[in-house]
C-alpha cells in the first residue's frame, strides 16, 4: 500500500495522481505502516489532495513518532515548536528534537542546537520532566545533564536544581562544594529558594565553611523575599542570638510573618511567644489560637500543648474532652509526652472510661519512645500484672531502662529487684550500687536502706559511720525507721559519738510518727532514765501505746 502510494505520488509505473497516493497513504498508516503515517500527516499539513488540517498532521506525526519514525519525530517536535495542531509546549519539542537527534535526523540536531542555545526555559523544564517521570520516562542523569545546561544558560531555577543534584547525588556524584557554588550562583541571582538553600549551606557547615553571619544575612534575604521557610529560619537566629544580637521582638516579628503564610512550626513557636510573653505581651488566648492554628495543620506539639491548654483552661475554657481528644491526637502522630499523658488518662479514667489495657499501651509506647516516667510505670504495670500479664522479668528490665536514664524511683525499685532476687538474679552488690544511685539523687527511703546495707555490710564493707550518716541524712526527710536506727546508733555510740540525749530525742519522734518500736525503747528511757528524766507515768504512756500497736514485748 505504502509503494503504491509512493507510485501514485511521483507518476512512477503509472500517471501522477495525489488523490490515490493519499488514499493509499492513508490505508497504510491505518494498517501500522510508520513512514505512511509521516507522508500521510505531510499531505495534511500541506493540505495535498485534501484540506489543510493541522490538528490530523499532528496526530499522524505523532502515530509515526511514537512508532520510531526519525522524520515524524523532528515533525512532530515542528509541531510543538510552532504550536501547530496541538498547544505550543517548548519542553514537548525540545523532547523531540532530542529523540529525532538521537535516532540520526541532522535537522532535529540543528533544530536542538537553536533550543539549546536559545530555549533555556526547555532545557529547565525538560529537566524537569525528566526528574519527576512527567511525560517522559524518569532518568535522573538526563535530569542533572539539562538542568547542567540550562544553569550554564543562566536560568536561576536550573542553577538551585543543580545545586539539590549535587548535595543529593541525583544523576551525578555527591559534591557539597559544587552544591555550595551552585545555591551560591542562583541566590546572587535572585532566586529566593537558593538563598535559604545557601544559608543553610553556611548555617551547616556543608560544602563551605560554617559561617552563622552568612547564614543569617541569606535568611534574611530570602524571607524579605517572601520565602516562609526562611522567615522562620530567621526568626530562630534571632531568638538564639545566632549570627547577629539576640532580638525576641524581631524573632516575633518573623515568627508571626511565617504563621501568616501557614508555616506550622512558626505557628507553634508564635504559640510560645504569647504564652511565655516573650517579644510581645502575654496573650494566652492568642497562644491558644495559634496553637490550635498548628495542632489543626498536623503538629504534634501544638496538639499537646492544645491538650494542655484546654485541660488547665489556659486561654479558653476548661474542657476535659477535648483535652482528652488533642492528647490522643498528639499520641497517634508520635507525640512522647502525649502518650504519657494520654495513658495516665486511660489509668485514672480522666475523660475517658478507665481502661488498663490501653494505659499499658500507651505507656509502652512512650517507653519505647524514651519516656523514662513511662518506662518506670511500664515496669510497674508488668510488675502488678495491670493491663498486661505479670511479668518480673519484664519488670526488671524496664525498672533497669529507666533507672539508666536518670529515674530515681526506678533506681530504687531496681535496687529492690536485685536485693531480691525479682525477675534477675539476686545480687547485692548491685543492690547496694541502685540505692547508692537513688539516695545521691534524694530518694528517702534508698538512704536508709543504703543506711542498712553500710550498717549489716551487704554488698559492701560494714562502715558505720556511713550507716549513720545515711540514717541521718534519711531522718531529716521523716522517715521513721532512719529516725529509729539513728537513735540506736546514739544509743550505742555506732558510727557516732554516744549520746543519750539525742538518742532519746529520736525515739521520741519516731514514736510521735507512729514507729512502734521507738514507743517501746521511748517507753524504757522514761522508765529507766536514760537521756531524759525518769518518769513512770510517761513510760506506762509509751508502753500502752507500744502494746496498743501490736509491740508483744510491751
Amino acid at each position: 500500500m505504502f509503494n503504491l502510494a509512493i507510485c501514485y505520488y511521483n507518476g512512477k509505473g503509472t500517471e501522477k495522481n495525489l488523490e490515490k497516493a493519499f488514499h493509499w497513504y492513508q490505508k497504510a498508516a491505518e494498517n501500522g505502516h510508520t513512514g505512511a503515517m509521516n507522508n500521510l500527516a505531510m499531505h495534511y499539513e500541506n493540505g495535498v489532495e485534501t484540506e489543510k488540517n493541522f490538528e490530523k498532521a499532528f496526530h499522524w506525526y505523532q502515530k509515526a513518532a511514537e512508532n520510531g519514525e526519525e522524520i515524524a519525530m523532528n515533525n512532530l517536535a515542528n509541531g510543538y515548536n510552532n504550536g501547530e495542531g496541538t498547544e505550543k509546549n517548548l519542553e514537548k519539542a525540545f523532547y523531540w528534537y532530542q529523540k529525532a537527534a538521537e535516532n540520526g535526523h541532522t535537522g532535529a540536531m540543528f533544530n536542538l542546537a537553536i533550543s539549546e542555545n536559545g530555549e533555556v526555559n526547555a532545557m529547565f523544564n525538560l529537566a524537569y520532566g525528566y526528574y519527576n517521570g512527567k511525560g517522559i520516562e524518569k532518568n535522573l542523569e538526563k535530569a542533572f545533564h539539562w538542568y547542567q545546561k540550562a544553569a550554564e544558560n543562566g536560568h536561576t531555577g536550573a542553577m538551585n536544581n543543580l545545586a539539590i543534584h549535587y548535595e543529593n547525588g541525583e544523576g551525578t556524584e555527591k559534591n557539597l562544594e559544587k552544591a555550595f557554588y551552585w545555591y551560591q550562583k542562583a541566590a546572587e541571582n535572585g532566586e529566593e529558594i537558593a538563598m535559604n538553600n545557601l544559608a543553610n549551606k553556611y548555617y551547616n557547615g556543608e560544602g563551605t565553611e560554617k559561617n552563622l553571619e552568612k547564614a543569617f544575612y541569606w535568611y534574611q534575604k530570602a524571607a524579605e523575599n517572601g520565602h516562609t521557610g526562611a522567615m522562620f529560619n530567621l526568626a530562630i537566629h534571632y531568638e538564639n542570638g545566632e549570627g547577629t544580637e539576640k532580638n525576641l521582638e524581631k524573632a516575633f516579628y518573623w515568627y508571626q510573618e511565617a504563621a501568616k503564610s501557614d508555616h506550622t512550626g512558626a505557628m507553634f513557636n508564635l504559640a510560645i511567644h504569647y504564652e511565655n510573653g516573650e517579644g510581645t505581651e502575654k496573650y494566652l488566648e492568642k497562644a491558644f489560637y495559634w496553637y490550635q492554628e498548628a495542632a489543626e495543620n498536623g503538629h504534634a506539639g501544638a496538639m499537646f500543648n492544645l491538650a494542655i491548654h484546654y485541660e488547665n483552661g489556659e486561654g479558653t475554657e476548661k474542657n476535659l474532652e477535648k483535652a482528652f481528644y488533642w492528647y490522643q491526637k498528639a499520641a497517634e502522630n508520635g507525640h512522647t509526652d502525649a502518650m504519657f499523658n494520654l495513658a495516665n488518662s486511660y489509668y485514672n479514667g480522666e475523660e475517658t472510661e478507665k481502661n488498663l489495657e490501653k494505659a499499658f499501651y500507651w505507656y509502652q509506647k512512650a517507653a519505647e519512645n524514651g519516656h523514662t516516667g513511662a518506662m518506670f510505670n511500664l515496669a510497674v504495670y508488668y510488675e502488678n500484672g495491670e493491663g498486661t500479664e505479670r511479668n518480673l522479668e519484664k519488670a526488671f528490665h524496664w525498672y533497669q531502662k529507666a533507672a539508666e536514664n536518670g529515674y530515681t524511683d526506678a533506681m530504687f525499685n531496681l535496687a529492690n529487684r536485685y536485693y531480691n532476687g525479682e525477675g534477675t538474679e539476686k545480687n547485692l552488690k548491685k543492690a547496694f550500687y541502685w540505692y547508692q544511685k537513688a539516695a545521691e539523687n534524694g530518694h528517702t527511703d534508698a538512704m536508709f536502706n543504703l543506711a542498712i546495707h553500710y550498717k549489716n555490710g551487704e554488698g559492701i564493707e560494714k562502715k558505720l559511720e556511713k550507716a549513720f550518716y545515711w540514717h541521718q541524712k534519711s531522718s531529716r526527710k521523716c522517715h521513721t525507721g532512719a529516725m529509729f536506727n539513728l537513735a540506736i546508733h546514739y544509743k550505742n555510740g555506732e558510727g557516732t559519738e554516744k549520746n543519750l540525749e539525742k538518742a532519746f530525742h529520736l525515739y521520741h519522734k519516731a514514736a510521735e510518727n507512729g514507729y512502734t518500736g521507738a514507743m517501746f525503747n521511748l517507753a524504757n528511757r522514761y522508765y529507766n532514765g536514760e537521756g531524759t528524766e525518769k518518769n513512770l507515768e510517761k513510760a506506762f504512756y509509751w508502753y500502752q501505746k507500744a502494746a496498743e500497736n501490736g509491740y508483744i514485748s510491751s
